[in-house]
């Protein structure tokens, strides 16, 4: 599962330096006016309207596959196992804990026994000496 989780991550942090990438490539709607003028885009490699159109139809496939890997990610993580397999966090949660009054806490046991023995429930300790 973990190698999973990193080929998504990796295919993840691609996809969103692509989607940066392209955007900064391709010119705005106003860009158009400019090359009506002579600034070379006539010439390119993919003619006068051949770049926008493979730059956007790109950028949109970047796009589906960054929230694709999104969803994965989102899923893979919380698909993981709550406890993280700390030793010390295991053995605070199976240690017995103790009663309010200071009493030692009943394991198995007569609780009734147990409360009689550490003097739970008497007024005798109540009294001042």
């Amino acid at each position: 599962m973990n190698y999973l989780f990193s080929v998504v991550l990796v295919v993840h942090i691609l996809a969103a330096l692509g989607i940066i990438g392209l955007v900064l490539i391709q010119h705005g709607k106003g860009a158009d006016m400019g090359a009506a003028f002579g600034s070379g885009a006539s010439g390119s490699l993919f003619g006068a309207t051949g770049s926008a159109n493979f730059l956007s139809r790109t950028t949109a496939i970047l796009a589906i596959v960054f929230f694709s890997t999104s969803l994965a990610l989102a899923y893979l993580a919380s698909a993981k196992p709550k406890n993280s397999g700390s030793v010390m966090r295991e053995a605070v949660q199976s240690a017995p804990a103790s009663a309010p009054n200071g009493a030692p806490a009943v394991v198995g046991g007569d609780a009734a026994a147990a409360a009689a023995d550490a003097g739970v429930g008497s007024k005798a300790k109540d009294i001042p000496k």
